[in-house]
């Protein structure tokens, strides 16, 4: 196959697509611009009474209950919105003890509880009748990033930006971690999931009769570029053993979701790329193109008919299936799909809408000199086969004496182009700055766009200046990056970063 017709691009969003989630009628997505949408299944329209609104901050995540009635949303704001979905109205707004920024949030497979995670590197457990707070698990040393129940509601999984994994007892009030796996994705757990129908998780799964044994199979990915399987084993031990890496991805891997009949897995990364994957054998079955930025989020339907992934250029993306859980194929070639090979674990993508500057062309040089206003250096380039290796290897010096680049500006905008280019990694088409090419410390962390007034907090973070006035009258008086106490309200300019902002980006 090598094309195929999306079945719909929702294009409803005005900031980055953070999460989206589907019930048996309904899928939802939530998005930095502070709304959670909800489309009907049948044509994808907006229901009439979305969006819903009432967070104040970015929207990390969504997720329905199991039976689609109430929905769960969380947020920089720290709240977590519990939301009726036949009409959406709140029903609750649930807090962490700590007032920290929640990342994350799971409903229990029997719909009675529901679990959270955040900034305040702890789990809370709640109480979904009574909307009450049951307990805490504490014991991750940073952000809680990802968690989930076992499908037996017996056991919750967790994992954090440092890149541990935790397993805890959901029902008999132990609150200590029952296993540890330090060192689960190596730069961070972005993600983890658990298969609907592997082991224990299969209605027809019947134990060994001595050992009773119960597992399942959980699927895991982080900043290291991989997706892992591992065996999940919670009785008569608690454990978990890697059953492979998969590599395939070329940057961060943020998102895994299995199909409903637990035949495939699919992964969203920060190439911008969806694959999917055979989890059993651990082979790259498909990669889909067609976003523009990061994927965010991927998601399977509960019919087992789509595929949805979400992304930082504010779209969902909706994939159709066929009857064999593929991608099928369709007439009009609006997004590629292609078949990996049968080394599929070991293989990288080829086509990729980011490229490395070391595989630059000289033709590509000489674009990248037209998007930043220095055309006038083309002929000199192309003259001195100045390819993407040598451009990386370039300095003042060479600039000046060996292109004949006299103008100190000229060198300077060069150099610090290659230099933004090279911490990244890639570099986009329209040399536009976006999120994706802007380094971090440019960005404000509320907001995630790029600070024109940068300033800088008690707790030592620098913000854009309307962002953390705004947190601060809100009543909030804990910092949105560490959730410390502020000691005091009095922000800094921080003049020098505004003006390296300025002249990289002309703000």
């Amino acid at each position: 196959m090598s094309g195929l017709a999306l079945v719909k691009v929702v294009k409803a969003h005005s900031s980055d697509t953070n999460c989206c989630a589907f019930s048996t009628s309904l899928l939802a997505s939530c998005s930095g611009d502070k709304t959670v949408r909800l489309f009907n299944l049948d044509d994808f329209k907006e229901l009439s009474f979305s969006p819903l609104l009432g967070h104040t901050y970015y929207v990390h995540w969504c997720c329905f209950s199991p039976f689609g009635t109430m929905l769960a949303s969380c947020s920089t704001d720290g709240k977590i919105i519990l939301w009726n979905t036949r009409n959406g109205e709140t029903v609750a707004v649930l807090e962490h003890p700590s007032k920290g920024i929640i990342r994350i949030c799971a409903f229990s497979p029997d719909s009675s509880l529901l679990l959270s995670g955040g900034t305040d590197n702890c789990l809370c457990l709640w109480d979904v009748n009574t909307k009450t707070l049951i307990r805490q698990f504490e014991g991750h040393q940073n952000t809680v990033a990802a968690c989930t129940f076992t499908p037996d509601n017996n056991y919750v999984i967790s994992g954090s930006s440092d890149g541990d994994l935790r397993i805890w007892d959901a029902n008999y009030g132990q609150n200590k971690c029952l296993y540890l796996d330090s060192e689960c994705n190596d730069l961070g757990v972005s993600a983890l999931v658990i298969s609907p129908t592997y082991g224990s998780a299969n209605p027809n799964y019947i134990p060994d009769a001595i050992s009773h044994k119960r597992h399942f199979l959980l699927a895991t990915c982080g900043a290291d570029n991989l997706v892992k399987v591992w065996d999940l084993n919670v009785f008569p031990e608690v454990n978990t053993r890697l059953r492979c890496k998969m590599t395939g991805h070329t940057a961060k891997v943020m998102s895994v979701a299995f199909s409903i009949d637990g035949s495939l897995l699919a992964s969203g990364a920060g190439d911008s790329l969806v694959i999917v994957w055979n989890p059993i054998l651990g082979q790259m079955l498909y990669t889909l193109e067609g976003h523009k930025r990061y994927v965010t989020c991927v998601a399977f339907s509960l019919d087992g008919r789509y595929l949805a992934s979400g992304s930082n250029d504010k779209t969902v993306r909706i994939w159709q299936l066929d009857d064999t859980g593929i991608p099928c194929q369709q007439p009009a070639a609006t997004a590629v799909i292609k078949p990996s090979a049968p080394a599929a674990e070991t293989t990288t993508p080829k086509e990729c809408h980011i490229q490395l500057l070391s595989d630059w062309s000289i033709d590509e040089v000489c674009k990248w000199l037209e998007n930043i206003d220095l055309k006038q250096y083309c002929d000199v380039f192309k003259e001195n086969h100045i390819d993407g290796k040598e451009l990386q290897a370039l300095d003042s010096k060479h600039l000046t004496s060996d292109l004949g680049i006299k103008p100190l500006g000229h060198r300077q905008k060069i150099l610090r182009g290659v230099q933004m280019i090279r911490e990244q990694g890639f570099y986009t088409a329209t040399g536009q700055p976006t999120d994706d090419t802007v380094p971090d410390e440019y960005l404000c962390p509320i907001t995630r766009e790029i600070m024109r007034d940068p300033v800088i907090a008690a707790d030592g973070y620098s913000y854009e200046r309307s962002s953390i006035e705004s947190w601060l009258r809100g009543g909030t008086n804990t910092s949105p990056m560490t959730n410390a106490p502020l000691t005091s309200n009095h922000l800094t300019p921080n003049r020098s970063l505004k003006m390296i902002i300025q002249r990289l980006y002309n703000l």
